[in-house]
């Protein structure tokens, strides 16, 4: 490349005007997970923000000038999808979520953010569903401007603002019932008042829609579910005639059901479901997202050294549900609820669901083409001509070795470096 073509790019990319994701690569790994399948010796050539061929070097086009980037002892692979984060949140053993919520500024928050978004960008991660500021309002909505304009560097973000609960269901709690705490989502109950908060927060700016199907609410804190199917479906069917989704956070059997009975498209956590759930789900099309890693964080903030003591039942329970789920064929969805545990350690989840029963490559789809499918992704989580350049490259076989998914050699977002 001539000097003064180097420098305007390097001057360009100063200015944050990303000149550098209209540069030409050629890709050069040892092979490419293709976000279905694996292929040894093929090449990727990205034009602008697209991937423009792949295949065999004979394959590639003729006459196309661009920069070769050789990865050798590397896969690549479509960027990853993460399907449940957080980037307001950080680690419950730093600070708790009550103090994060009531305590800390949003704007100490948005700062706190900016950082958990280049680490998770970092990591591999092109593509983050953040699924609730928890208590930071709507500052999802500048916060994935400030991404989208360049002026930060992070994942591309599918945002959920505020999430809805019902009427004293939520958090913080524990306080003097003479007290109005304010919550981590947006109350609302009953026809009118559930409909016009569903278009409130699309009209603010919210790409998915999330609801709580349980929580543990009242005095003795246990699970239940919170809305009734009847309120799930309104929420459903509002947020699908603006062409988008919703999402139930639902960790008993009841709140599941009602979630996908009412045309949820995805849950969260799911820790109590039961075979017949599982099959409900099957039948439905409905995705699970198991966050598995973020139960294994809270039961270590709560004392549990793993490795060294027995696993606690929640620990045992979750490996059990999460087989019958993988049993009935229900669509899993990567999503290991960052946040909970330190953003740009995504990696854990996958490794967790190995460890569960998944196999690595299984495992591989879930957070690129299966995530992509579910979450609505048209150009992204395969690697395929026409398709957005989001790619990442790791050193080793992350299909054979999970963990090697955590080698991460370059990570380019819509044809950029980062």
């Amino acid at each position: 490349m001539p000097r003064l073509q180097r420098l305007l790019i390097l001057v360009c990319s100063l200015l944050s005007c990303h000149l550098a994701a209209q540069q030409n690569y050629l890709l050069l790994p040892d092979r490419v997970f293709d976000g279905t399948d694996l292929h040894e010796g093929w090449v990727v050539l990205v034009q602008g923000n697209k991937i423009a061929a792949v295949g065999s070097p004979t394959q590639m086009p003729l006459g196309v000038k661009y920069e070769a980037i050789e990865l050798k002892g590397c896969t690549l692979l479509p960027g990853l999808i993460e399907g449940h984060s957080h980037l307001f949140l950080h680690p419950y053993n730093e600070t708790t979520w009550d103090d994060q919520v009531l305590r800390e500024p949003r704007s100490y928050r948005t700062a706190r953010a900016t950082v958990h978004a280049l680490k998770t960008l970092k990591a591999g991660f092109t593509t983050v569903r953040d699924l609730g500021t928890e208590g930071a309002e709507f500052d999802d909505v500048g916060f994935k401007k400030a991404i989208d304009d360049g002026i930060i560097a992070g994942p591309r973000m599918i945002i959920a603002t505020k999430a809805l609960i019902a009427t004293g269901s939520y958090a913080p709690k524990g306080f003097s019932p003479d007290i109005e705490v304010p919550q981590g989502a947006e109350e609302a109950d009953g026809h009118d008042a559930l409909v016009k908060a569903v278009r409130r927060q699309i009209g603010k700016g919210a790409d998915v829609i999330k609801v709580y199907a349980d929580y543990r609410w009242g005095l003795m804190a246990e699970a239940k579910p919170t809305f009734s199917e009847a309120e799930l479906r309104l929420m459903v069917e509002t947020a699908r005639s603006s062409g988008r989704g919703t999402i139930a956070h639902a960790a008993t059997a009841e709140g599941m059901r009602r979630a996908v009975m009412a045309g949820c498209e995805t849950i969260e956590h799911g820790d109590a479901g039961t075979p017949e759930i599982f099959a409900l789900m099957h039948q439905k099309g409905t995705a699970l997202c198991p966050t598995l890693a973020a139960g294994d964080a809270v039961s270590q903030y709560r004392g549990w050294k793993k490795g060294q003591e027995p696993e606690p039942e929640r620990i045992r329970n979750k490996r059990i549900t999460f087989k019958q789920a993988l049993d009935a064929g229900v669509t899993i969805c990567f999503g290991g609820d960052v946040g909970v545990f330190s953003h740009g350690d995504n990696a854990r989840e996958m490794e967790m669901m190995v460890d569960y029963g998944m196999k690595p490559l299984d495992v591989l789809r879930s957070a690129t083409s299966v995530n992509a499918r579910v979450f609505h992704l048209a150009q992204l989580g395969q690697i395929k001509a026409g398709f957005l350049a989001d790619l990442v490259a790791v050193e080793g076989r992350p299909d054979q070795q999970i963990s090697h998914i955590r080698k991460v050699r370059l990570v380019m977002k819509n044809g950029e470096m980062y």
